[in-house]
C-alpha cells in the first residue's frame, strides 16, 4: 500500500488558548456557503408528550428548544447573556480558515473551499445544512421505526490515488451518539463494499476531497455515491485537510482511555486517519464546539466482522422498508422490534443490515435469549428497568461537548442533560438487581460491567449539587420545573432569591386568570406551552357567551371546536417577567452545573459501558419477546443448511393463518436448488423465507420453524425485483444483467445466492442461454444457491452436475362446478423433482379475461413448439451410478463433520446409507434397458 500524497504541505491548524478566544469574545468565522436556502434554522430538539392530568392539555406541546446557528460570515454575538465562561473547558479550539463558495471566490488558497454538488445546489429543500442540535435536549418518547432512525450521521470518505486507487478509507459519526467508527478496505472497480457500507450508515451528509469531483473529470468512486445517494447532501473541501497525520492526533487526544488500543490497529491505515481528520474539523464548525478531550469512543471496523448484505438484497427482502408501504411494519424490523429504547432499536437495526459471522458470539446471544424464555421474572424484571431508560447514547453524546458560544439555550440543555444523567444513573443500581441471578456469560460480563464503582461516584459527586426528587418527566411544563429547581437550596444566594421570583410570578399568573374568571363568570383555566408561555384556555359552547364572542381584553383568540386558546396583554407582560426570572435562574444554574461537569468529566466514559449494556439487553429482549408470539427455534450452526417446517416470518404476522411451512436441505453435494412450479405457487416467498430465517439466526434470534441449521453465510445475494429503473434508464433486463454481475464477481464459497426468474426480460432461447451459463459459473463454487426459473429446459442441468436438485412447488386441479372448467389448487408445498405441470401460463391465461379464442390459438401454437425445440434428454447408466457414488460421499463426508449420534445410531443410519446406495443400481440398469429398447 502506498502511503497517500496528502499532509506534506498541509498547514497546521492554529490551537488558540481559552484566554485567547475570550479576548476576541468568541471564534470568529468567516464560512461562505452556497446555500439556496438561506441560513440555517433552528430545529425542535426535545420532545415529550403531555403529561396525563395537567390542565391545558390541547395547549401543553412538547419543549422545543434549539441552539441558535450562526448565518455565513457571523461570529458569535457580542455581549452574549453568558459571555465566554469556559470553567469547564480546557483545549478550546478556534481555526481561522474559510469556505469559499465557489473556487472563484476563494481569497487565499490556504484556506479550505466548501462546494455543494448540483444535487443539492439544484434543489433549494435540500441544499444547504439540515439543521440538528446535539447540543440540546432529546426526544424521550419511545422507540419507533421512524424517529430513532431519523439520519444524524456525517461520513467522510477518501480514496488512494495512483497505485493506491480503490483503498478505501471511511471515517463516520452519529451526531447523537459519541462514537466514530473508521474503517479502511481495498474495493474493487465496482466500489459495492463502499456502496453498502453508505446504504448501511444512511448518512444525512458525505464529505470527499475536492479533487475527486473536478468538473469533467470526477472520480468513478465520486459518480457512484452521487448516483447511489441522490437525497444525500454533499460537501467537498481541500484535500489537505485529509491529513492522516492530524488524524492521529484527533485520535490520541479525543479516544477514551478504554479503547485507545484502536491506535494500533490504525497506526498505519493512512487512509482512514485521513478521513478522520476532515470529519472532525468539519463537525467542530457546523457544531460551533468541540469534543472534550478524552472523551469520544473511537473503533476500528474492518469489513470481515460481519456477513455483506447489499443494499439491493435489503430492499428485496424488506429488511427495514416494505416495498408496498413505506409507512407499515411489515418488515424483518417490524417482526423483531419490541425494543423500549432508541439505543436498541438502533442496534437492531444496525445488525439485522451486517449480521454477525461468529457463531461464538451467536450462541452467546442464543444462550441469552435462552434463558430470557425460561426465567420469566428475569424477562419482566429486565424490561421493566430497561423501558425506564433514555437514549444514553445521545445524552452521552451532549454531555462531552464543549459548547463554544454561551447562549441561553446551551444553559438550558446542560441543565436537562445533567437532571437525564442523574436519572439514567439511578437505574444502574434497579439493572444490577434484574441481573443478579443470571447465569449466562454475557449476562454475567453485563452484570460486572455495571459494577463499576464510577457510576457511584458519578451519582454522588450530582447529589451533592442537584435535588434528590429533580427527575425526569414528561411535559415541557413539569421539565421546566425541574430544571428551574433542579439546584439544591443554599448553594447560591442569588439563585435562590431568583426561584422566589419566578415562583410569585407564576403564582400571579394563576391568581389573574382566575380573577378574569369571576369577572366574565367563564371557565377559564391556566394553559402552559414551550411557544406561548402561559396562556388562558376554555372549553364552552358559544352559545354561552355573551354576545356570542369573547370579552375584548381577550386577544391573540384561536379556535379548534368547542376550545378557545387566548391570552391578553397583561398575561404577555407577565410572560416577559417571567422568561426574564428564567434566564437568571438558567444562567446561575449553568455556572453551578459547568463546574459540577467538570469534576465528574474524568468518570463519564463508564457511560459507554453502559450504554453498550442496556442497548444489546433491550435488543435480547425485543428477541425473546419475538419468541413468546410464535413458535420459533433455536438455531444451530453446522455446514448444512437444514430447516425442518420452517415458514416465513413476515407473511406470519400478515396473516390471519399461520404460512404453509416447508423444509429446506442443502449441503456441500447438493448446493444447487433448482426451484419450478406455476406462477403464484409460492417460488418468490419461498426464497425470501430462506434468507430472513438465515439472518436471524446469524443476529441471534430464534428462528420460525420445528428445527434449524444453518451454515453461516459471509454473504447474501438476492436477485429478485423484475421492476425497470427510470433513473439509471434502465430496463428489466439490463437490471437484471447488472444485478446478475454484482453477484458473480462478488459471490465466494461462503455466500447465500436466491436468483428468482432470471433472463425472462428478452427471448426465450437467449434467457435460458444466460440461465445456463450462469448456473454452471455457480456451481463451480460451493455457495448455496437457489434458483427459481420457469425455464423447464433449466432443470435437465442435473444430469451433469450431480450437486444439483431439482424442487418444485405442487398444485392440484379441481373441477370448477359453476363454470365447467377445471381451477388450480396452490398448495404451496414444496417437493422433491421438477415439476409435472405443463403450460400452466396457458391455464392461468385461461382463468383471466382473455378471449377464449387467443387461448385456443395459443394452445395450438405452444404445442407446435413444443414439438420442434424439445427433444428428450435421457441419463445414461455411467451417470446414474456416478450420482449415486458423489451422493453417497458427502452423506459421509457430512457424517463424519457433525454426526453426534451413539455408536447403534450410527450403524444404523450407516447401513440405511448403504441399502439406499444398492437400491440405485436398479435404476440404473432400468435407464440402460430403456436406452436399448
Amino acid at each position: 500500500m502506498l502511503r497517500p500524497e496528502m499532509s506534506s504541505s498541509s498547514p497546521s491548524v492554529p490551537v488558540v488558548s481559552s484566554s485567547a478566544v475570550a479576548r476576541s469574545q468568541g471564534p470568529r468565522y468567516s464560512f461562505g456557503f452556497r446555500e439556496t436556502s438561506g441560513s440555517r434554522s433552528s430545529a425542535p430538539a426535545f420532545s415529550a408528550p403531555t403529561p396525563p392530568g395537567t390542565s391545558g392539555a390541547a395547549g401543553d406541546r412538547s419543549s422545543s428548544s434549539s441552539l441558535p446557528r450562526l448565518p455565513p460570515s457571523a461570529g458569535p454575538a457580542r455581549g452574549s447573556f453568558f459571555g465566554n465562561k469556559r470553567s469547564y473547558a480546557e483545549n478550546t479550539f478556534a481555526s481561522n480558515f474559510t469556505f469559499g463558495t465557489s473556487s472563484s471566490s476563494v481569497r487565499d488558497s490556504n484556506y479550505p473551499q466548501m462546494l455543494k454538488t448540483p444535487l443539492s445546489v439544484g434543489n433549494p429543500q435540500g441544499s444547504g445544512y439540515k439543521s440538528w442540535t446535539p447540543q440540546v435536549g432529546y426526544s424521550a418518547t419511545s422507540s419507533s421505526a421512524v424517529s430513532a432512525h431519523s439520519s444524524s450521521v456525517i461520513v467522510a470518505v477518501v480514496e488512494g490515488r495512483g497505485l493506491a486507487r480503490g483503498e478505501i478509507g471511511m471515517a463516520s459519526i452519529d451526531l447523537k451518539s459519541p462514537q466514530i467508527i473508521l474503517s479502511q478496505f481495498a474495493d474493487n472497480t465496482t466500489y459495492a463494499k463502499v456502496i453498502t457500507k453508505l446504504k448501511i450508515l444512511s448518512p444525512l451528509e458525505i464529505i470527499m476531497s475536492n479533487t475527486a469531483c473536478v468538473v469533467g473529470n470526477s472520480t468513478k468512486l465520486f459518480t457512484l455515491i452521487t448516483e447511489n445517494f441522490k437525497n444525500v447532501n454533499f460537501t467537498t473541501i481541500q484535500r489537505k485537510y485529509f491529513n492522516e497525520t492530524k488524524g492521529l492526533e484527533y485520535i490520541e487526544q479525543l479516544c477514551i482511555a478504554e479503547f485507545s488500543t484502536v491506535l494500533m490497529e490504525v497506526q498505519s491505515k493512512y487512509y482512514c486517519l485521513a478521513a478522520v481528520a476532515a470529519l472532525l474539523k468539519y463537525v467542530e464548525f457546523i457544531q460551533n464546539s468541540v469534543y472534550a478531550p478524552k472523551s469520544l469512543k473511537i473503533c476500528f471496523q474492518g469489513s470481515e466482522q460481519t456477513a455483506m448484505i447489499d443494499s439491493s438484497s435489503a430492499q428485496n427482502l424488506e429488511l427495514l422498508i416494505n416495498n408496498q408501504d413505506c409507512r407499515n411494519n411489515h418488515t424483518l424490523f417490524g417482526v423483531l422490534n419490541y425494543t423500549k429504547t432508541p439505543g436498541g432499536s438502533r442496534r437492531l437495526r444496525s445488525n439485522i443490515l451486517e449480521p454477525l459471522v461468529d457463531i461464538e458470539t451467536i450462541n452467546m446471544r442464543l444462550d441469552c435469549v435462552q434463558e430470557l424464555l425460561h426465567d420469566e421474572e428475569l424477562f419482566f424484571g429486565l424490561q421493566s428497568v430497561i423501558s425506564r431508560f433514555l437514549d444514553t447514547e445521545q445524552l452521552l453524546s451532549v454531555l462531552i461537548q464543549i459548547p463554544k458560544q454561551d447562549t441561553v439555550n446551551v444553559a438550558e440543555s446542560k441543565i436537562t442533560n445533567l437532571i437525564y444523567l442523574k436519572h439514567t444513573l439511578e437505574l444502574v443500581d434497579p439493572l444490577k438487581i434484574a441481573l443478579k441471578n443470571c447465569d449466562t456469560p454475557l449476562l454475567r460480563a453485563y452484570y460486572g460491567s455495571l459494577e463499576d464503582k464510577r457510576f457511584g461516584i458519578i451519582l454522588e459527586k450530582i447529589k451533592t449539587v442537584i435535588n434528590d426528587d429533580a427527575r425526569y418527566m414528561k411535559g415541557c411544563l413539569n421539565m421546566r420545573t425541574q430544571k428551574c429547581y433542579a439546584v439544591r437550596s443554599n448553594i447560591n444566594e442569588f439563585l435562590d432569591i431568583a426561584r422566589r421570583t419566578y415562583t410569585e410570578i407564576v403564582d400571579d399568573i394563576a391568581g389573574m386568570i382566575s380573577q378574569l374568571a369571576e369577572k366574565y363568570s367563564l371557565p377559564l383555566r391556566t394553559s402552559f406551552s414551550s411557544a406561548r408561555g402561559f396562556f388562558i384556555q376554555m372549553t364552552t359552547d358559544c352559545t354561552a357567551l355573551p354576545d356570542d364572542q369573547l370579552p375584548s381584553e381577550f386577544i391573540k383568540i384561536s379556535k379548534v371546536k368547542n376550545s378557545y386558546s387566548f391570552t391578553s396583554a397583561d398575561l404577555i407582560k407577565m410572560n416577559e417577567r417571567c422568561q426574564e426570572s428564567l434566564r437568571e435562574i438558567y444562567h446561575m444554574t449553568y455556572m453551578i452545573v459547568c463546574k459540577l461537569l467538570s469534576e465528574i468529566y474524568e468518570h463519564i466514559h463508564c457511560l459507554y459501558k453502559l450504554s453498550d449494556t442496556v442497548s444489546m439487553l433491550d435488543m435480547l429482549l425485543s428477541f425473546a419477546h419475538a419468541c413468546t408470539l410464535s413458535d420459533y427455534v433455536r438455531p444451530e450452526f453446522t455446514d448444512t443448511l437444514a430447516i425442518k417446517q420452517g415458514w416465513h416470518p413476515i407473511l406470519e404476522k400478515i396473516s390471519v393463518e399461520k404460512p404453509v411451512a416447508n423444509n429446506t436441505y442443502i449441503t456441500e453435494g447438493s448446493n444447487f436448488l433448482i426451484i419450478t412450479g406455476p406462477n403464484m405457487s409460492g417460488k418468490s416467498t419461498y426464497l425470501k423465507q430462506i434468507a430472513l430465517c438465515q439472518i436471524m439466526a446469524q443476529i441471534g434470534s430464534y428462528v420460525p420453524a420445528e428445527y434449524s441449521s444453518f451454515r453461516i453465510a459471509e454473504q447474501i445475494f438476492t436477485r429478485i425485483s423484475t421492476d425497470d429503473d427510470i433513473e439509471t434508464n434502465s430496463s428489466t433486463f439490463m437490471k437484471e444483467m447488472k444485478e446478475i454481475a454484482y453477484i458473480l464477481h462478488n459471490a465466494n464459497d461462503k455466500s447465500l445466492i436466491l436468483i428468482d426468474e432470471l433472463g425472462r426480460g428478452t427471448n426465450t432461447e437467449e434467457g435460458i442461454g444466460i440461465c445456463y451459463a450462469v448456473c454452471e459459473h455457480l456451481l463451480s463454487l460451493k455457495a448455496f444457491t437457489l434458483f427459481a426459473t420457469h425455464f423447464l429446459e433449466l432443470c435437465h442441468i442435473d444430469v451433469l452436475y450431480p450437486n444439483v436438485e431439482n424442487m418444485h412447488f405442487e398444485v392440484q386441479h379441481v373441477k370448477n362446478t359453476s363454470r365447467n372448467k377445471e381451477a388450480i389448487l396452490y398448495t404451496y408445498k414444496l417437493s422433491k423433482g421438477l415439476t409435472e405441470e405443463k403450460n400452466y401460463g396457458l391455464k392461468a391465461a385461461e382463468v383471466s379475461s382473455l378471449p377464449p379464442s387467443i387461448v385456443l390459438d395459443a394452445k395450438e401454437i405452444t404445442t407446435q413448439i413444443t414439438r420442434q425445440i424439445l427433444q428428450n434428454q435421457k441419463s445414461t447408466p455411467e451417470m446414474e451410478r456416478q450420482r449415486a457414488v458423489y451422493h453417497l460421499a458427502t452423506r459421509l463426508v457430512q457424517t463424519a463433520r457433525n454426526s453426534q449420534l451413539d455408536a447403534d445410531s450410527l450403524r444404523t443410519y450407516l447401513s440405511n446409507l448403504k441399502k439406499k446406495y444398492e437400491a440405485d443400481f436398479p435404476k440404473s440398469e432400468q435407464v440402460s434397458g430403456e436406452t436399448e429398447q
